[in-house]
């Protein structure tokens, strides 16, 4: 995940790298060169929002099959999930509770 992570923000960098080049080029450019740019400048654009899209796809089946995970554990251990949900009750209770006693 980190890996794909740091190749989507490469693919990003690239991207407004391109941009800027093509930018500052525009203008000295005839317009075939720019054109060429401007092609180039799409399709890395293409290439990290495929990535993007990937990625998103690989948080949601991750999410997805933590909550099967954290569901199958829930119906698994019943009186220990009502015990951790009581507790963090408690302590989040204190923790607003002194919180609001501050003032």
């Amino acid at each position: 995940m980190d890996v794909t992570r740091e190749k989507l923000l490469r693919d990003f960098k690239l991207v407004v790298a391109d941009t800027e080049e093509l930018l500052r080029s525009a203008a000295a450019a005839g317009g075939d060169k720019a054109h060429a740019w401007r092609g180039q400048v799409e399709e890395s654009l293409k290439a990290a929002k495929e990535k993007l899209v990937q990625l998103e796809h690989e948080a949601v089946d991750k999410a997805r099959e933590k909550a099967r995970e954290a569901d199958t554990y829930v119906h698994q251990n019943p009186w220990q999930a009502i015990g951790i949900a009581a507790g963090v009750s408690v302590l989040a209770g204190l923790a607003l509770g002194l919180l609001l006693n501050r003032k």
